[in-house]
């Protein structure tokens, strides 16, 4: 069952995302060459804490931080470490925020100094993608709605999305009903219909190649399987009765 919030769960969800979004944006301000991407988990770690929530990838499943730093194809869960970040990279940082109860989710592709042609194109499209759905997210709309906006820009421009890994509601817990795949799945129909009170967490994950992926050894870790280059950029929708509203989305985002 997909979770509908009420007027008080909502102004709570407005609050963790407010924080997430202020954790990602001072991450993504802290990208530089030289950086670490561990400086990047104790960066965004600190804003959450100062702001009194919980990192709430911390500990999920283990997961051992509070970002997710992916960089280059690197797809997503990349593990923060001492890796230095070097003149020409990107890295997709994933954050989220636990306050009273409820988390929001959001993350955005930075570039490291000055980055490619096609590095710099595959974050602008993946961005699109992202308002291209945004777009559908609306009462009485299909989650499949999303989905095909998504897929259909990526492929308009030379680009695949990733299958493996989908969007997914958010409240309470981080990965709630329903999925928000990037792509249409066969035979699915139009998907679950959008009502008011439901939060979804957004996030095309883009390959300027390929659409297949791998998992390292660590378990967490997500490459693209050609080497080319990923990217990734995700905001918490709440569905009202008119436009959508981007509760992760604060000054500094991009």
């Amino acid at each position: 069952m997909i979770p509908i919030k009420n007027r008080r769960e909502i102004e709570l969800m407005r609050a963790a995302c407010r924080i997430t979004g202020l954790a990602l944006a001072a991450a993504g301000a802290a990208v530089a060459p030289g950086v670490t991407t561990a400086h990047l988990d104790a960066v965004a770690k600190r804003v959450i804490r100062i702001n009194g929530a919980t990192p709430a990838f911390l500990g999920y499943k283990d997961y051992p931080a509070a970002i997710n730093a992916s960089v280059n194809y690197e797809v997503i869960h990349g593990l923060p470490s001492g890796r230095v970040l070097k003149e020409g990279d990107i890295v997709s940082i994933d954050v989220g925020a636990r306050y009273n109860g409820f988390i929001g989710d959001a993350a955005a592709t930075f570039a490291v100094g000055g980055i490619s042609g096609e590095a710099a194109r595959l974050i602008a499209v993946t961005r699109e993608c992202f308002f291209k759905g945004l777009a559908y997210a609306r009462k009485d709309g299909r989650v499949f709605e999303i989905s095909a906006a998504i897929c259909e820009h990526a492929q308009r421009n030379g680009c695949s999305v990733v299958k493996d890994f989908t969007g997914h509601g958010v409240g309470r817990d981080l990965h709630e009903e329903p999925e928000v795949p990037n792509f249409v799945p066969p035979n699915s129909g139009r998907g679950a219909r959008l009502k008011p009170g439901m939060c979804l967490a957004v996030e095309p994950m883009i390959n300027a190649g390929h659409s297949d992926v791998v998992v390292l050894k660590d378990g967490w870790t997500v490459l693209t399987a050609d080497r080319r280059l990923s990217a990734h950029y995700e905001h918490t929708v709440l569905i009202t009765d008119g436009e959508p509203e981007l509760l992760t989305l604060v000054e500094g985002s991009i």
